[in-house]
């Protein structure tokens, strides 16, 4: 019987690469577990490969850090969002762009299948950056990220552009803080979901772009 990426006309994964993968996600939704349970500092290398059932040196071959598999948790969601963002028309300012793309990427894992994005791991994820000082530090860093891609390819300009640098600090800035209350000791973690997440960022975006409108207007 043919795999299914066969009959779609897509190559059909090799028995190694499949392994590697399942590995992978195992490493990925150990550390969830314990980033969300015990916090992002507290989380050791060992402790995750140990929850994995692997060796540290396994978990070496796939993350080069303890960083490496933080990012790779936070780019599931930009990797939607960058796909949401090829989706926007092109005349559409790049920050609304970027706004409609986020708000359809959060939206997106309340239906999503088995396998995908879901609800639940996106706050968990949401719960990891937000109660780690240096998650949040790294999330403002610039880097070349898929959004940030399919940013520079809106714009026409490579991924150094100073432009495009400087849209990607402010977007992220916004993002960061929708979500700052989420870093306040005592949150109830449990009362927080996606909507609650899109309302921030909404009120935020319309708070940005009243601020830049008044900017804009003659002294």
């Amino acid at each position: 019987m043919p795999y299914v990426a066969d009959v779609r006309g897509e190559p059909a994964l090799g028995l190694r690469e499949r392994k590697k993968q399942r590995t992978r996600a195992t490493l990925l939704d150990a550390a969830v577990e314990l980033c969300d349970r015990q916090g992002f500092e507290r989380t050791t290398v060992d402790q995750i490969a140990a929850i994995a059932e692997v060796s540290p040196r396994t978990f070496s071959r796939y993350f080069a850090t303890k960083d490496a598999i933080a990012f790779a948790l936070i780019d599931d969601a930009i990797d939607l969002a960058a796909l949401e963002l090829a989706r926007q028309p092109r005349e559409l300012n790049h920050f609304e762009a970027l706004r409609r793309s986020y708000i359809s990427m959060y939206s997106a894992t309340k239906t999503a299948p088995v396998g995908a994005l879901s609800e639940d791991r996106m706050m968990c994820i949401v719960r990891i950056i937000m109660t780690s000082p240096s998650l949040k530090q790294a999330a403002l860093e610039y880097r070349p990220h898929a959004v940030n891609v399919e940013l520079a390819k809106r714009m026409g300009v490579e991924l150094g552009d100073r432009r495009l640098r400087l849209i990607s600090a402010m977007w992220g800035s916004i993002i960061m803080t929708a979500l700052g209350d989420l870093s306040e000791p005592g949150v109830d973690w449990h009362n927080e979901n996606v909507d609650g997440v899109i309302s921030r960022l909404e009120a935020t975006f319309d708070e940005f772009m009243g601020e830049i409108q008044d900017a804009a207007q003659p002294a």
